[in-house]
């Protein structure tokens, strides 16, 4: 498998506008009704894999491997918030990300993905058996 270039810099943003299903009363990570650090999360590893998708031939993807998350500030259904993730090292066939989660100006999130790229056939293969 030939490992496509990932130059240091690349990013994505995705947004979200925070609903009912997102929050941590809906998910069970909590009991309050503002957005779920799972979600912060999931929103944080879209943004890594849309800063990919344009580098990835036929083929081949990404995986997460290990995140670190600091969910700084609370946003209540309603609020608009987006995640921007940036490439900041490659190391062989690991992609290490930085990513803010931002609610306007307020930091609501910051969070390290490191993502693997594999064949997604073998991947696929060798998680069902």
């Amino acid at each position: 498998m030939e490992i496509p270039e990932f130059p240091p810099g690349l990013s994505a943003r995705v947004e979200l506008t925070v609903t009912d299903a997102d929050t941590a009363q809906t998910l069970g990570s909590g009991d309050v009704p503002v957005l779920a650090t799972p979600r912060v999360l999931a929103l944080a590893e879209a943004a890594t894999v849309a800063a990919t998708a344009r580098h990835l031939p036929g083929g081949i993807t990404t995986v997460g491997v290990r995140a670190e998350i600091a969910h700084l500030i609370p946003s209540p259904v309603g609020h608009h918030v987006h995640a921007l993730a940036t490439l900041t090292k490659v190391e062989g066939r690991k992609l290490y990300f930085d990513v803010v989660v931002r609610h306007d100006d307020d930091l609501v999130a910051e969070v390290r993905v490191e993502r693997m790229v594999l064949d997604r056939q073998r991947f696929i293969q060798r998680a069902i058996g």
